[in-house]
């Protein structure tokens, strides 16, 4: 049931949904153009991979590690690159058909967020090129040296509880969410899609 002075959203993950691939395998490529002597971090990327795969840590410890390789590069130098890499994946490497539906949500009075596990810092400059109503993604803050997620990694409910804050509390439903795997925004939505071989389909809870 509708409240007073509810919000709609339409909530859409990013990696494998929007963008056709995986942002943070495809910068990691980006960066080793820049840095090649960056290579050395594939083995202990490839390591925690497969732990968390095998369920051995969970994300927040997962992308830690994992994004051992930007260690050393200062916020203002990851956001640089980061302008730099998604200005070369917009739009050719983006689903044309989601686009076109964001497209008309963009004109309307519902809400469009994008909730990601990914870094906010390397995703943010993405929506300097294509302006969304909020992005919520992963906190990190760098100690000097490595980047440390603040609080836990932004999945499932941490992605519901991102949304709240963004809205200051302000009651809101989710009119339409879409991802490329089962997960808790589309198990909260309206009308629920997942994304398969850059296909929408509309998603059963199963």
């Amino acid at each position: 049931m509708k409240q007073d002075g509810e919000v709609k959203v339409v909530i859409f993950d990013l990696n494998g949904t929007f963008y056709n691939k995986s942002s943070k395998e495809e910068f990691y490529k980006f960066i080793l153009k820049k840095r090649p002597n960056r290579l050395k971090y594939v083995f202990g990327m490839s390591y925690y991979y497969v732990k968390m795969k095998l369920n051995k840590i969970q994300q927040t410890e997962f992308k830690e590690n994992f994004f051992n390789y930007l260690d050393g590069l200062p916020p203002a130098k990851v956001e640089e690159y980061a302008r730099e890499f998604w200005a070369q994946e917009f739009p050719d490497e983006f689903n044309k058909e989601l686009k076109k539906i964001f497209d008309d949500i963009k004109k309307s009075d519902t809400l469009l967020f994008c909730a990601t596990g990914g870094f906010e810092l390397y995703v943010k400059p993405l929506f300097e090129l294509y302006e969304i109503d909020g992005l919520v993604g992963t906190q990190v803050k760098y100690d000097g040296k490595t980047y440390k997620v603040i609080g836990e990694a932004c999945k499932e409910e941490e992605k519901i509880k991102s949304i709240r804050k963004l809205l200051n509390g302000k009651p809101f439903r989710i009119v339409e969410a879409y991802s490329d795997s089962k997960e808790v925004i589309l198990d909260k939505a309206e009308k629920a899609f997942l994304i398969k071989d850059k296909k929408i389909l509309p998603y059963n809870g199963s």
